[in-house]
């Protein structure tokens, strides 16, 4: 069901092939942004550095098959580049983006950085993941079982990124905030960890809709779309973000389908 990723439609560059590639048309959208969405930099500067990290690790033989950790970090790229370009153009992007590009620019540097990822981990992840991962490959569980381990390996890049990212959001801290930055970096490495298992979860769930064909697929999807774009309001309430996502969480599940039939068919309560 699932077909190549399409490149963005304004975008007259050859597709990305590497990662530097992807890094270079990150690059461009950075250079591109005009003066009233420079508090959009945060976000694709920090993604931009992180698959730096990425190449990195694929040029250090970190990963078990580095070739298709390139084929993900591009598909994964594509993904913010085709949502970012279709909302430069008046386009419309997918809800978790088209929120986090509409969002007042005035919020905490922080908080745009949280939007962004919200879309890019829970929304596009999972997509991109799949995309990468064909049904054949569903039924090797050892093949299967490298994939999960280098989906791990990256996890252990941004865990080992969120000190250096902390210094490069840089801005003006309370004091609550520089007494609370130890915990806060932990937090960090905490729910970052906790979204990503979530993802891999969310792979499964939308590959046994594309089995299904292309209608259960894009149904699916649309779930994870929803939620998605709820887990905003989380991140959008006052206090210290951080150390809730710790405990609540930063990631969303797609529930299973006969979770979500149960619920449906569940006689309601009280006047109708």
């Amino acid at each position: 069901m699932h077909d190549a990723l399409r490149q963005p439609q304004d975008d007259t560059s050859p597709p990305a092939s590497t990662i530097g590639d992807v890094v270079a048309r990150l690059q461009q959208r950075i250079d591109a942004l005009p003066n009233d969405q420079v508090h959009r930099r945060i976000f694709i500067k920090t993604y931009q550095r992180t698959t730096e990290a990425v190449g990195e690790g694929v040029d250090s033989a970190f990963f078990e098959d580095p070739e298709w950790v390139v084929r993900w970090d591009i598909a994964f790229a594509d993904l913010f580049i085709v949502a970012h370009d279709a909302d430069q153009a008046d386009l419309s992007a997918p809800r978790p983006w088209r929120l986090a590009f509409q969002a007042d620019p005035k919020l905490p540097t922080l908080v745009h950085l949280l939007l962004g990822m919200n879309a890019h981990i829970n929304y596009d992840l999972p997509q991109a993941t799949l995309s990468v991962i064909t049904d054949q490959d569903f039924q090797d569980p050892l093949l299967l079982d490298g994939r999960r381990r280098d989906h791990e390996r990256i996890d252990r890049i941004l865990a080992s990124r969120v000190t250096a990212e902390d210094h490069a959001i840089g801005g003006t801290r309370s004091l609550l905030d520089r007494i609370l930055t130890p915990a806060n970096r932990l937090s960090s490495r905490r729910f970052l960890h906790e979204a990503r298992q979530k993802v891999w979860l969310n792979v499964a769930e939308l590959q046994r809709a594309r089995l299904d064909g292309a209608e259960k697929y894009r149904a699916r999807l649309a779930e994870l779309e929803v939620l998605s774009a709820a887990k905003i309001a989380d991140l959008l309430r006052p206090g210290q973000v951080l150390l809730r996502l710790a405990m609540t969480g930063f990631g969303v599940t797609l529930p299973r389908p006969e979770a979500s039939a149960n619920q449906q068919a569940r006689p309601r309560s009280g006047p109708a």
